[in-house]
């Protein structure tokens, strides 16, 4: 595991130069707020640097419930059981095996895999414009229904789990790399995934943090052409 750290945002990757998994420790302060949970073999590093900062561990915060982002889940809220779990009430249909899609929503096929054994349920449900402590909620749909990402303001960093991925080079959920092509085959609705990211680059980004690859600095302008070339393979 390497760790990075960005003001109050410490990135831990796990394989970086073969199967990258990121998880991000937000330190509020007197706690620590845990955006997504890698695989179950992530659980000792996360652990590891929980202890490295020496603070309970008070929020756990799932992007979505794809079984690379919520592996290591249940073993952690094991060592930490009054770390509260939020996802968004979209995404938490799929945590409890619920695959139907709305009528409103892009017919695709949801994709990716899932933990049909996991226990923890979240304990409550996040949407747009809520905020954990420094953190501001986006809906983000795209690499599925219910996807969501975390903004702090201050710093301009977007954690943005899958709605893109930089390993292979920056590209929207959905928008396959042949170097790492596996994030663009787990997503459900590529033209949604354009269309969230087009409303989100309107943010000033200033680190993008993404589930798969490394820390993006200055983003907007890299995001824009990742959009352009998405929109020309949609078409």
């Amino acid at each position: 595991m390497k760790v990075r750290q960005f003001g109050n945002v410490y990135q831990l990757a796990f394989l970086p130069k073969i199967f990258p998994i990121n998880c991000y420790l937000v330190d509020e302060g007197l706690d620590l707020t845990l955006i997504d949970t890698g695989m179950a073999f992530c659980k000792n590093g996360i652990l590891q640097e929980i202890k490295a900062l020496n603070k309970p561990l008070t929020r756990i915060a799932l992007t979505h419930p794809h079984v690379d982002h919520i592996g290591s889940l249940d073993a952690i809220k094991l060592v930490f059981p009054a770390a509260q779990v939020y996802v968004s009430s979209r995404d938490a249909r799929l945590m409890a095996g619920n695959f139907k899609l709305l009528p409103s929503e892009d017919q695709s096929e949801i994709q990716g895999g899932f933990d049909r054994n996991l226990h923890t349920k979240p304990n409550a449900f996040l949407r747009s414009g809520d905020h954990l402590k420094s953190l501001t909620v986006y809906h983000a749909p795209g690499h599925t229904p219910g996807s969501i990402v975390f903004y702090q303001k201050s710093s301009g960093i977007l954690l943005a789990g899958d709605a893109m991925v930089s390993r292979g080079g920056l590209a929207v959920a959905g928008d396959k790399h042949w170097q790492f092509p596996f994030s663009a085959a787990a997503t459900w609705s590529p033209a949604t995934a354009i269309k969230s990211m087009v409303r989100l680059n309107q943010l000033p980004i200033r680190y993008l943090m993404v589930g798969h690859g490394r820390v993006i600095k200055d983003a907007n302008q890299k995001i824009s052409k990742a959009i352009e070339h998405a929109k020309r393979k949609i078409k």
